[in-house]
């Protein structure tokens, strides 16, 4: 009788020991966060936090996420300059895939969207567990079909001020810390190029995308283009001042003599090598030759992508840099 109690307390032993062991197991794998990605995983597993978006929309959103798609030129530029990787984003303007000055960061990041709207489909493929866009782009009309797929947040009204842009995006991503400390840095570098400006020092700029062998003004008002040249003391052309009637502005050949300027900042919506592409092309147009800033040699051929964009932090840096590497002493 003793040994069959003994082995019935043996195999007692060894069921709780395993039903202990199961259970213990059981709640490791639930700390794991393991699981599907996407936003239905993200609200069963994931810490989130409530963020106020541009439209006044309550919205919440991971503290961590994993998968963010971008879809505007802003969101994308910020995203990147906070170190994020996106799984997906938007077409450049004017471009079938990322602008050319964001291509290289972007890696491979899925197009999944245009300025003027978003592919549905492709974008839910990519299980998004974050969504940022802002009213530059035509997929703020379907912010509703966006948030049936992941939290969507909407950063910007249309034509904020891209320093607030990028440090509401940051928030969105919980990185506004990272943004406040780049703009330091990058307010730092403005005023250190105003200093060097020397003889520049207020110098008329001229901002040019040159189509369709025409010329068209950009960069007008206080977007990024606008905002530095103003913190660096720079003016621009009387047609140029002001506020901007929309993205750009075309000027006709009869009245090329109205982009003149000490200096010319030149491109197109590609890159600089499409930039230099173009001013072959405008050299050959009658009169051109005929401007000022043409007979002095002070045209600058930029990578026209990042000029011309929406506009955000890794732009406004480009813009810096070519201003500065032209005008400062």
């Amino acid at each position: 009788m003793s040994s069959l109690r003994s082995a019935r307390r043996a195999t007692l032993f060894t069921t709780a020991a395993a039903l202990a062991g199961s259970l213990l197991l059981s709640g490791c794998g639930s700390d794991s966060g393991g699981g599907t990605d996407g936003a239905g995983a993200q609200a069963k597993t994931a810490t989130t936090r409530q963020i106020t978006d541009a439209q006044g929309r309550e919205v919440t959103v991971p503290a961590a996420p994993k998968r963010v798609v971008a879809l505007s030129e802003p969101t994308l530029d910020a995203v990147l300059a906070l170190g994020v990787q996106p799984v997906g984003t938007t077409a450049g303007r004017g471009q079938k895939g990322v602008s050319t000055y964001l291509a290289a960061k972007a890696g491979q990041a899925q197009v999944v969207a245009s300025v003027a709207e978003a592919d549905m489909e492709k974008l839910a493929a990519l299980r998004p567990d974050l969504i940022l866009l802002d009213e530059t782009t035509g997929a703020k009309k379907s912010v509703d079909k966006l948030q049936r797929i992941a939290p969507t947040v909407v950063t910007a009204k249309l034509n904020e001020e891209w320093k607030k842009s990028f440090t509401d995006t940051a928030d969105a991503l919980d990185r506004k810390a990272e943004a406040e400390k780049w703009l330091d840095t990058f307010d730092g570098d403005v005023a250190a190029t105003k200093s060097a400006l020397g003889a520049n020092a207020g110098a008329s700029v001229s901002v040019i995308r040159w189509q369709d062998g025409a010329p068209s003004v950009v960069g007008k008002g206080d977007g990024v283009v606008g905002s530095t040249l103003g913190a660096l003391g720079l003016t621009r052309p009387e047609e140029q001042q002001g506020a901007s009637t929309g993205h750009s502005e075309p000027v006709s050949l009869e009245k090329l003599d109205t982009v003149d300027g000490d200096w010319m900042f030149f491109g197109t919506l590609g890159d600089r090598a499409d930039g230099e592409k173009a001013y072959t092309e405008a050299r050959a147009v009658t009169n051109f030759d005929r401007l000022a800033v043409e007979k002095d040699g002070h045209i600058v051929v930029v990578e026209g992508s990042a000029w011309n964009s929406a506009g955000g932090p890794l732009s406004a840096r480009i813009v810096l840099d070519d201003i500065k590497g032209a005008l400062a002493k």
